[in-house]
């Protein structure tokens, strides 16, 4: 085990508070040392029970055998090549995906992180089109660089100037806040149709694509209505646009399925994969048809970084796939998912401070009110549950969007039916501790 000693410590942090730039989070009040299974080691080595996954990207769990292997087997043979170059791993990853994905999304390029793989997306979905508008829901979330940034409709959007032209936005299918004031708990899809009609009085004729999260994590797990996905590529197709599905968060296992567009049967024309396909590792992934992969050469598409087609990263690709599939996770999920569930909604029962717990398989959020009828967001209570929570030895996000008050639950895929009850029992404390004020 790593040890670091209090003068060690108090010099880190001393590093951290001179020269780390702020960039939109606070900082946690320890150092993350060691980090194994479900819980994360601070410079005390005092235990911390991480129901977020990291980054909501560790679906295995930190720091799993499988993952040491493959990143030690890479520092043997390949780190990093020219892009033009393919290496064994990045053409295992190709196959293991390609075994789970339907005939239609054949064509992939592997990159690092969730924000490369949209706007790889987007200049697909522009190139095979030729248009360049786009439509993104509300609450969204698909990463800050330029183009992703764009279609990012919760937060990082103000003080540096325009972002890429052609965005609109379309209300998201929150039920429990529903935007246009329709549905109350139950969402029609009316939403869906509003929005699109929104979009049809303002396009100058050069549509492109819809990007949609298949369940809004960022935004406040809010789970769309069954046919929702099908309804929204229904939509787009209509429209000649591409519907780009960004599974960051949800894909490989978490919502109880491999992909959580299959909840709908609505496999998009462009998939986007990033967190869960390296496991902390950065991996991601932009996948699509032969067609638009062919449409897109035809017309020169150009896409480049530094790290395209990375044997290292791969590596750890095939080894998530391969245990994602012989452990049998997405089963998992939905198993302890449901236990999961059922634990917080008996905490619902017993906390009036509790408006909704909602969401699908290991993602899964909770909304504190003021009071159920007006559900006026309570924002102080989930920041002070959360502080309490820390305190106690779990870790929790609370999402960014300025119109709730969620606490946003994804645990590893492999932790224990034990470590969930400690969650809920860390939990129970955390928010009678935090009524008390």
């Amino acid at each position: 085990m790593s040890e670091i000693t209090a003068s060690e410590t108090a010099e880190l942090k001393g590093l951290v508070e001179k020269h780390i730039f702020r960039y939109g989070t606070s900082f946690a009040p320890y150092l993350g040392v060691r980090a194994e299974g479900s819980y994360v080691y601070d410079e005390d080595g005092r235990a911390i029970l991480d129901f977020c996954s990291g980054q909501m990207c560790a679906t295995l769990g930190h720091n799993h055998p499988a993952i040491r292997e493959a990143i030690e087997d890479s520092c043997r043979d390949v780190l990093h090549l020219f892009s033009g170059v393919m290496s064994p791993p990045v053409a295992r990853l190709a196959g293991e995906l390609a075994a789970v994905l339907p005939d239609n999304l054949t064509r992939m390029m592997f990159l690092s992180t969730g924000g490369e793989s949209n706007e790889a997306a987007l200049r697909i979905a522009k190139t095979a089109t030729g248009g360049f508008e786009v439509l993104s829901l509300a609450g969204s979330w698909h990463g800050q660089t330029g183009g992703a940034q764009a279609v990012t409709m919760n937060g990082g959007r103000r003080g540096h100037g325009p972002s890429t032209p052609g965005v609109s936005q379309i209300p998201n299918p929150n039920c429990y806040r529903c935007p246009i004031r329709h549905c109350r708990d139950a969402c029609d899809m009316t939403c869906l149709e509003v929005g699109f009609g929104l979009y049809d009085a303002q396009s100058g004729g050069a549509p492109a694509a819809v990007i949609a999260e298949p369940i809004q994590s960022s935004g406040g797990v809010i789970v769309p209505p069954d046919g929702y996905i099908a309804r929204l590529k229904q939509l787009a197709g209509e429209r000649g646009m591409l519907l780009i599905l960004d599974e960051a968060q949800t894909g490989l296992g978490r919502t109880g399925r491999t992909f959580a567009y299959e909840h709908d049967d609505a496999p998009p024309d462009v998939l986007s994969l990033s967190k869960t396909l390296g496991n902390g590792i950065p991996l991601s992934a932009t996948i699509t048809s032969d067609e638009i992969e062919q449409a897109c050469v035809d017309k020169d598409f150009l896409f480049y970084t530094s790290h395209l087609s990375d044997p290292l990263p791969a590596a750890v690709g095939v080894a998530v796939m391969r245990i994602l599939r012989e452990e049998d996770l997405a089963s998992r999920a939905a198993e302890l998912g449901a236990h999961f569930m059922a634990g917080l909604r008996d905490l619902q029962q017993r906390y009036e401070s509790i408006g909704d717990v909602r969401g699908r398989g290991l993602l899964i959020g909770m909304e504190f009110v003021k009071d159920r009828e007006s559900r006026e967001p309570d924002r102080e209570l989930a920041a002070r549950i959360q502080r309490r929570a820390l305190e106690l030895g779990l870790v929790l996000h609370t999402v960014r969007a300025d119109f709730q008050s969620s606490m946003r639950f994804a645990p590893p895929l492999t932790a224990t039916v034990a470590e969930i009850d400690s969650g809920l029992e860390i939990l129970d404390t955390a928010i009678r501790d935090g009524l008390d004020g």
